[in-house]
C-alpha cells in the first residue's frame, strides 16, 4: 500500500510525533523512534503488500481477553489490513517498539492522530508494551525472541497451502541474545521456509544498555550465514538499501535484513545519555527544557509546549 507521502516524509512525522508526545508525557521511546522510523514507513509504504485496515479508525478500548463470553475479540492484526492468501503479514516482534508503532499508523493513515491520547491509560488497547489486542499487534510479544519462531510458523502454513503473501518480522538485535531467535532461523533453514523475511533494527542497544556490554554477539552476519540463511547488512536510514536488499533471491532460505541504524538519528542530543536510552525519561525539568529546544531545532518544528494550563 502506497501511501501520497515519501517514505523518508513518513519517517520524519513518525520522530516529531513521538517526540511530542513524550515531550508531553515526561518521557517515552525516543531512541526506538531514531532507529526504526524509516524501517517502519518503508514496510508501510513501500516493502508489504497490505490491504486496507480492517480495523476501527479510532481504536477499541480493551474488550478483554479471548474467551467463550468474548466471541467477538479481534487482534490488532487488522491494522495492517486483511489476512486473505493474497496479502502479506507482518508481525512486530519487539513490543516495546509499540508506541514508534502506533506513531506509523497515524503517519500512513491507519489510525486517528488522537489516538496517542489513550497510550498507556487503563483500559486502553494502546498498551506500553504492545500487546495481541494492541494496534498494529498480532500476537503478544512481550517476550523477546518469540516473534520470529511465530512468523516462521505462519510463513510454513501458508506455503505448505501454496498462498501468495509472504511473511515479514520486524524485529530487534537484542532478540538475538534469546536462543529460541537461533532455533527458528535454524527451523527455517531446515523446512526450507523462504516466503518469510526479517527486518532487524541493529541499533546496539537493548533494555540495560549496549549491546556490548550486555552480551556481545559478535558478527550477526556471518553467525546467521553459518545458519544457513541469507544476511545482508544495510543502511537503516536509506530507503534505497532497504529496497535493494529486500530483491535479495534467497531461494530455499529466510532471508535477514540487518538494518544498522542509529538510537539518536534525527535525535543528536540523546547521544548524552549513551548507553541509557532504551526508555528516556527526563532527569530534571531543566534536561527536559534543553532537550525540547534542541531536538525541536533538529526536527525543524517549534519546541513543545507541554506545560498543562
Amino acid at each position: 500500500m502506497k501511501n501520497s507521502k515519501t517514505t523518508e516524509e513518513i519517517a520524519l512525522e513518525i520522530r516529531r510525533r513521538v517526540f511530542t508526545h513524550a515531550m508531553h508525557n515526561n518521557g517515552g521511546y525516543l531512541s526506538q523512534a531514531c532507529s526504526a522510523a524509516e524501517q517502519l514507513a518503508w514496510l508501510y509504504n513501500e516493502a508489504l503488500n497490505l490491504g486496507e485496515s480492517t480495523m476501527p479508525y479510532v481504536p477499541n478500548k480493551f474488550s478483554g481477553v479471548p474467551s467463550k463470553n468474548n466471541k467477538n475479540y479481534k487482534t490488532g492484526a487488522g491494522y495492517n489490513g486483511p489476512t486473505s492468501e493474497k496479502y502479506d503479514r507482518l508481525f512486530i516482534a519487539p513490543a516495546h517498539y509499540a508506541l514508534v508503532a502506533y506513531a506509523t499508523l497515524i503517519e500512513v493513515g491507519r489510525m486517528d492522530e488522537d489516538s496517542l491520547d489513550m497510550f498507556n491509560k487503563d483500559g486502553s488497547s494502546l498498551e506500553m508494551i504492545g500487546a495481541e489486542h494492541s494496534p498494529g499487534m498480532e500476537v503478544h510479544n512481550g517476550t523477546l525472541g518469540i516473534g520470529l519462531s511465530t512468523g516462521a510458523g505462519l510463513a510454513f502454513g501458508r506455503k505448505l497451502k501454496g498462498e501468495n503473501g509472504k511473511v515479514c518480522v520486524f524485529m530487534s538485535d537484542g532478540e538475538l541474545q534469546e536462543g529460541q531467535t537461533w532455533e527458528s532461523i535454524q527451523t527455517c533453514v531446515h523446512h526450507k521456509i523462504d516466503n518469510l523475511w526479517a527486518i532487524m533494527d541493529v541499533n546496539d542497544q537493548q533494555c540495560d544498555g549496549a549491546m556490548s556490554d550486555v552480551m556481545d554477539v559478535g558478527d550477526i552476519a556471518k553467525k546467521i550465514e553459518s545458519f544457513g540463511a541469507k544476511a545482508i547488512e544495510v543502511n537503516a536510514h536509506d530507503i534505497n538499501e532497504l529496497n535493494k536488499a529486500k530483491n535479495t533471491i534467497h531461494a530455499g532460505k529466510p532471508l535477514i535484513i540487518l538494518a544498522k541504524s542509529s538510537p539518536y538519528q534525527g535525535m543528536s542530543f540523546l547521544k548524552k545519555r549513551f548507553p541509557r536510552l532504551h526508555y528516556v525519561r527526563f532527569k530534571s525539568e531543566e534536561e527536559r527544557n534543553e532537550m525540547n529546544l534542541a531536538i525541536s531545532k533538529e526536527l525543524k518544528i517549534d519546541p513543545i509546549n507541554y506545560i498543562k494550563p
